[in-house]
């Protein structure tokens, strides 16, 4: 936890700023596996934690923006619960290392809801994005399952989001620290990973790296020779001569933030001339937007400018032709690049997804439904003290090639009979973290591995 005085802050930020009524926060329960004992490593709602710093199942906080007053709600440990668990801290201990100085029993949370909703009182919470808590609030508040989502408080998540967007140096300093983790997670599968290994064991060597640091997973790795397939959580293939591996893995600290690095390797000792082409590309169009980010600066401008880059390297290979900027204009390069440049990054690894994109990455401006466009998850003006990535791909994704081709979609900008040449190449992508600055912006974390240069001369390593 950060001193109890961040936390105490953040609640009167928002007490402040909602006014009226009361302010729920369900944290998380345990999620079981396959029975009630055997359950999923326990991590705690972002939100929950963002203004509790508390990382324990259980548990729900009512702020009352009328009388100022807070409780935190949950169970203490029973005798049989300490015998399988050990000794906790009380639920009254826990309120107080995070400056909460109210606490009830769980089983009085309904009849609290229950006295504001007849007194006419708003309660306010984020959407539910866990069965277990649309039925929780369903029970809570007295309503039909389906209505859940749309009972969501907007001015709470405006609130949030508008306190969430902006980094403090406490925050910077945890994410730099799973990045740094992080960095040394991708440095150990360019190092090892062999042809005929399989996938798992290049995914194994890099949770075991996490764990050793003890960090946790920022979320499922991606360790895959298809780097065409965005978000590849199997681990089956066995690597192959001439294929590229492609890791897409992040730490999480302790206090729940993030790191989110991508690199692409040759699974052969060096790149092919075709993969350093495609390579270089997806390089360049990294360091353009890397140029361009500063407070002030749209995102989606710099999404547009590394799309301009990637396509004129296309171009230069043959594989597109025309005017780049009309093919970008008309979403052409999206057959090779059909994601967004980054996201937000904080306690989510996509921060405040749950909250909805349209309020975090877009200030209420609404999404574009253009092929690739609509996969952009930021594009509002950036801030000092935003926290994103910068992830430029090429993918030659052979079902969309054959699709765009029988429409002949942009046939004036993509040359199909080229593309026939990269049908098995896969994919690249290359991520790193950065802070936006009142001057400009911060690589976050020690540098990693990226150019051919530096590749190559891991993947010597790894052959001895």
């Amino acid at each position: 936890m950060f001193n109890k005085n961040i936390y105490l802050e953040r609640r009167q930020y928002l007490k402040n700023r909602i006014q009226n009524g009361l302010v729920l926060f369900l944290g998380h329960a345990e999620s079981p596996v396959n029975f009630a004992d055997n359950c999923y490593r326990f991590r705690q709602d972002s939100s929950f934690l963002y203004y509790t710093g508390i990382s324990h199942p259980g548990l729900a906080l009512i702020l009352d923006c009328d009388t100022d007053q807070e409780c935190l709600f949950g169970h203490d440990y029973t005798m049989d619960q300490i015998v399988w668990m050990g000794p906790q801290p009380s639920i009254s201990l826990r309120a107080s290392q995070s400056g909460i100085k109210g606490t009830m029993d769980m089983s009085h949370l309904k009849s609290v809801l229950d006295t504001a909703v007849k007194q006419g009182r708003p309660v306010h919470f984020l959407p539910p994005y866990r069965d277990h808590h649309k039925i929780r609030l369903m029970e809570l508040m007295g309503t039909p399952l389906c209505a859940m989502e749309g009972m969501a408080s907007l001015e709470l998540i405006q609130a949030v989001v508008a306190q969430r967007l902006y980094k403090s140096d406490g925050e910077v300093a945890q994410i730099e620290s799973a990045v740094n983790t992080t960095v040394g997670m991708h440095a150990t599968a360019i190092t090892m990973a062999l042809p005929g290994m399989t996938e798992a064991r290049v995914a194994a060597e890099v949770e075991r790296v996490a764990k050793a640091f003890d960090h946790e997973l920022s979320f499922p790795i991606i360790a895959t020779v298809n780097g065409q397939t965005l978000h590849n959580h199997d681990h089956s293939n066995i690597l192959k001569e001439g294929q590229l591996f492609l890791l897409d893995a992040g730490a999480e600290t302790l206090m729940g933030y993030a790191g989110d690095l991508t690199t692409t390797f040759p699974v052969s000792p060096v790149f092919t001339n075709q993969q350093r082409d495609i390579y270089e590309i997806v390089l360049a169009a990294h360091d353009k937007a890397v140029s361009l980010l500063a407070p002030g600066t749209p995102f989606k401008e710099i999404h547009f400018a590394a799309g301009l880059e990637l396509a004129k390297g296309l171009k230069d290979l043959g594989l597109m032709k025309g005017d780049m900027s009309s093919a970008v204009e008309a979403g052409a390069h999206a057959m090779f690049f059909p994601t967004g440049l980054g996201h937000l990054m904080g306690l989510d690894v996509h921060d405040m997804e749950n909250l909805g994109e349209v309020w975090v990455g877009y200030d209420g401006e609404p999404k574009s439904d253009q092929f690739g466009l609509k996969a952009l998850r930021l594009a509002r003006p950036l801030e000092d003290g935003f926290v994103l990535t910068i992830e430029p791909g090429i993918y030659f994704i052979p079902q969309l090639m054959d699709m765009w081709q029988s429409e002949r979609r942009c046939s004036e900008f993509i040359n199909y009979d080229a593309l026939e040449a990269y049908r098995d190449f896969g994919g690249i992508r290359n991520e790193e973290n950065y802070l936006i600055t009142k001057t400009g912006y911060r690589r976050l974390g020690k540098a990693k591995p990226r150019t051919v240069r530096e590749v190559e001369s891991l993947r010597a390593v790894a052959f001895g």
